[in-house]
């Protein structure tokens, strides 16, 4: 559900143009990024929406999550500052947000924690 609010959040983003938006992304994912994740605003929504729907999570092996959070918080840096210098490169970073928030909430691919198995493998 946290990826919902990413892609809603995106989409906003390259709807309105606002710059705190990128902005509230990047705290978002530096709070799930250094294992602060129970303060993240977007992670207190979801798990509000979810007892509201009465929905359980399912677990999630967090090293691939913190390292997703983290390439979610390079992205959204960069987009930040792209937005703040007014280049048009805030809004393709923003639709890479959306590709893969949209990836993960509406189909459950977590390409992020792909990549994550991948090194691993790699490193192996």
């Amino acid at each position: 559900m946290t990826a919902l609010w990413v892609l809603l959040l995106s989409i906003g983003y390259l709807l309105l143009g606002y710059s705190v938006i990128p902005a509230l992304l990047v705290a978002d994912f530096a709070l799930r990024s250094f294992n602060l994740g129970r303060w993240s605003p977007l992670f207190r929504l979801s798990a509000g929406m979810a007892g509201l729907l009465n929905r359980t999570g399912r677990p999630v092996y967090l090293p691939a999550k913190r390292f997703a959070a983290r390439i979610g918080l390079v992205v959204s840096v960069l987009m930040l500052a792209f937005a703040l210098a007014g280049s048009p490169v805030a809004l393709g970073l923003a639709f890479v947000l959306v590709v893969f928030a949209g990836l993960e909430s509406l189909a459950g691919i977590c390409a992020g924690c792909y990549l994550y198995d991948l090194i691993q493998r790699l490193a192996n």
